[in-house]
């Protein structure tokens, strides 16, 4: 089973940008400007309120390094886990936005 996700590794990474970093960074701006929708994430709201709303694209380049780093200091088939985690996160994430935008709407 590992062996089919290291051959897609590509395609692992390629979901993991478009689900946890597009996805979850789009729905995060989205909700924030409607009403009576807020950050529920501890970190995303102290960047937030810290360093202002952008400061969440450099949380989420800083996240995709670190993962990519520990991808490629693994050397077995299951580092496939490393962008499958993002996935997982992203998909559930970006659809939880996506609820709560649409509920609040």
């Amino acid at each position: 089973m590992s062996e089919v996700f290291e051959e897609h590794g590509t395609l692992l990474w390629l979901s993991a940008v478009l689900l946890y970093g597009v996805g979850d960074t789009a729905t995060t701006f989205w909700g924030l400007s409607v009403e009576g929708v807020g950050e529920a994430g501890p970190v995303a709201v102290f960047f937030f309120e810290t360093y202002g709303i952008y400061s969440f694209l450099g949380v989420k380049l800083a996240v995709f390094g670190l993962f990519y780093a520990v991808w490629l200091a693994v050397r077995t088939p299951a580092r496939a886990a490393v962008p499958l985690a993002l996935v997982v996160v992203g998909g559930i994430v970006t659809s939880w936005n996506l609820y709560t935008i649409t509920s609040a709407m």
